[in-house]
């Protein structure tokens, strides 16, 4: 199964506003974003995944590179995102495609793994 999403990576929580160009979306703000204190160890966003906010049915997968600090991490964090992916891919059908949505999740996060791996360097 092909998975369509945008994927967003940026080493600045906040970059997820600016790429929609919105102040708010889904729960979170730009404001308490660029208040919150920002570091490696801890973020107002280390993920998220959802829909476009200007069209409300594009999923999108964002992740905030500066919370990569190790393979671990970086993993933990990418497998977290597209569980969220793949839920929304399946929304209200979770116990028939318990076994899809694992391997949505397990590819994409390898897929995106690798590629971060040639950005980053922890």
């Amino acid at each position: 199964m092909e998975v369509k999403y945008e994927l967003i990576l940026a080493t600045d929580p906040c970059e997820v506003f600016k790429h929609f160009g919105v102040e708010e979306m889904h729960g979170v703000s730009l404001a308490e974003c660029q208040a919150y204190n920002n570091t490696k160890e801890d973020a107002y966003i280390a993920g998220l995944c959802n829909v476009n906010p200007h069209n409300l049915k594009d999923l999108f997968v964002f992740i905030n590179l500066s919370r990569c600090n190790n393979d671990v991490e970086t993993v933990m964090l990418l497998f977290h995102e597209f569980i969220h992916l793949a839920s929304n891919l399946h929304a209200g059908n979770w116990a028939e495609k318990e076994e899809e949505m694992l391997l949505i999740a397990e590819r994409e996060t390898l897929k995106t793994f690798q590629a971060i791996k040639k950005i980053i360097r922890y």
